[in-house]
């Protein structure tokens, strides 16, 4: 079997493994039905999955209920739920449109009320009502994203920009109960960063914020920058939160089949947080050092890292991270890295991911891509496309972080 089925393999097993319908499920089962009425608010890329698996359990007993997912990321109607897509990394009209149904859904609730909040990544852009004009917040926003700050630092600021993140929807509940379920897309499950925690007590601080600000030479107001001294909720009393899935659940999954295929799996992190450039770089040095092995081997590192935009190309973390490799393991023996965003979607592409084997840098080069000017111009996607790198999923309806990987085959 090919290096490429074998990615294949092991990318199938690792996004069935994270997908949110067991979870959800299992966690519902924690959940007390409520004398009053029971309202379902489900929020991000897994939105729609989430909120399946919750009408396949609850289903008339939900009262009314919303979506807000990612465009083309619906799979189609539920009943008593209605549905709505809208815009990311970037929030649109469409995100505050739909932010602020579900803010009146939740108003006038009565003690004996249960809000069921499912949340996973992507929440941030898809669920805002924002303090500050549109233009601001879409200004602010791709200015963090092309700094290379992380989801954590972006967040940070994010929170203190919206009228629902960092605590604030679960205060909008009040005096209803918040009974949330979470599919963790941030390494550690910081469950006041995922999303933006928008029904959890925020740890971040004022001064935190305005550090983010200063470290990354984002440029904002005066009136934004007083907003970024006001404090977030740090109590909230009426929530009770689960977590469902995480990375290590990928890693484990491809460790799973990696050891199936017959490579003998090594798990270097589910920590992965650094440069996209810099991972591919140290993937393909691993590749050189074990270029002599006799024996199938398969390196795995989960987590989620940053791209430093400075181009107008087109492409993705998991791309750059791929493509970062190809001239690190060219030539060598029977070698393949691939990195892939369990959500589908790798930045604005309809990419999951990149692949790049020994081949890729010679492909390359004899169609005169230079990968060098390419990772310059932040491009992975076209070059990528041209080897026949791109890995395509569709939207998958989880999230849960990128897996990276190294086979090397014997």
């Amino acid at each position: 079997m090919s290096l490429k089925k074998d990615a294949y393999k092991i990318i199938d097993a690792a996004i069935n493994s994270a997908l949110p319908d067991t979870a959800v499920k299992k966690a519902l089962q924690e959940l007390e039905m409520p004398k009053g009425r029971l309202l379902l608010v489900s929020i991000g890329k897994a939105g729609w999955s989430m909120a399946k698996a919750a009408s396949d359990v609850l289903g008339s007993r939900i009262d009314d209920g919303i979506v807000i997912t990612k465009y083309d990321h619906s799979q189609g109607d539920l009943p008593n739920i209605r549905i709505y897509e809208a815009g990311h990394p970037i929030p649109d009209e469409n995100s505050f449109a739909a932010t602020e149904k579900a803010i009146q859904l939740v108003s006038n609730l009565s003690p004996e009320d249960i809000v069921l909040f499912l949340i996973s990544g992507g929440g941030s852009a898809l669920f805002e009502k924002p303090l500050v004009p549109k233009e601001t917040l879409e200004d602010i926003t791709k200015q963090l994203l092309a700094s290379g700050a992380d989801i954590v630092e972006t967040n940070t600021i994010r929170k203190r920009l919206s009228a629902v993140k960092g605590g604030k929807f679960a205060k909008l509940c009040e005096p209803a109960q918040v009974f949330s379920v979470v599919l963790s897309d941030i390494i550690g499950d910081p469950l006041d960063m995922i999303a933006s925690g928008p029904a959890y007590p925020d740890t971040s601080t004022s001064e935190q914020a305005l550090e983010i600000v200063r470290k990354y030479g984002i440029s904002i107001s005066k009136e934004t920058e007083e907003m970024l001294k006001i404090e977030t909720p740090d109590k909230i009393t009426n929530v009770k939160t689960m977590i469902t899935g995480s990375v290590t659940q990928l890693c484990a999954a491809a460790e799973k089949t990696c050891r199936e295929l017959g490579y003998e799996p090594i798990v270097l992190t589910a920590s992965l947080n650094c440069q996209a450039r810099e991972a591919g770089s140290f993937l393909a040095s691993i590749a050189q050092y074990h270029n002599n092995t006799e024996k199938s081997l398969a390196f795995i590192a989960g987590g989620e890292t940053v791209v430093h935009v400075k181009g107008t190309g087109k492409g993705g973390r998991n791309q750059e991270l791929a493509l970062s490799a190809a001239e690190g393991i060219s030539g060598l023996n029977n070698v393949a890295v691939f990195s892939f965003g369990s959500d589908g979607t790798d930045g604005p592409t309809d990419a999951a991911g990149g692949y790049v084997d020994a081949s890729t840098a010679q492909i390359l080069a004899e169609k005169g891509i230079s990968i060098f000017e390419v990772l310059e111009n932040n491009d992975a996607y076209n070059a990528l496309k041209a080897c026949d790198g791109l890995i395509i999923t569709g939207p998958t309806g989880t999230n849960v972080n990128d897996l990276s990987v190294l086979l090397i085959k014997r």
